[in-house]
């Protein structure tokens, strides 16, 4: 079965998520951000979610994570908790 490690940012608004894209865009580094602005307790982390199985998070969130390129920031993605940006570290 997929797993995957993944970091993420959860803001309340789309806006807030795009201004922390740009942020990072522009050379912020993400776990500044995420500890600064993210409202999941992840953030204490720096977003960091630890390793987690396919089908473990909501459909929207593992979509990103096992599809997308790994180490590029994703989103904002829109899941009943919020506006996600995510980082996937590593997946196998």
């Amino acid at each position: 079965m997929s797993r995957a490690h993944a970091l993420r940012i959860l803001v309340k608004t789309r806006e807030e998520a795009e201004a922390l894209k740009q942020e990072i865009a522009a050379g912020k580094k993400f776990g500044d951000l995420v500890r600064k602005h993210s409202l999941c307790p992840s953030g204490k982390k720096g977003g960091d979610l630890g390793e987690f199985r396919r089908g473990q998070m909501v459909p929207a969130f593992d979509k990103v994570v096992f599809g997308k390129p790994t180490i590029d920031v994703h989103g904002p993605v829109k899941t009943k908790f919020g506006w996600h940006l995510i980082k996937t570290l590593s997946r196998g």
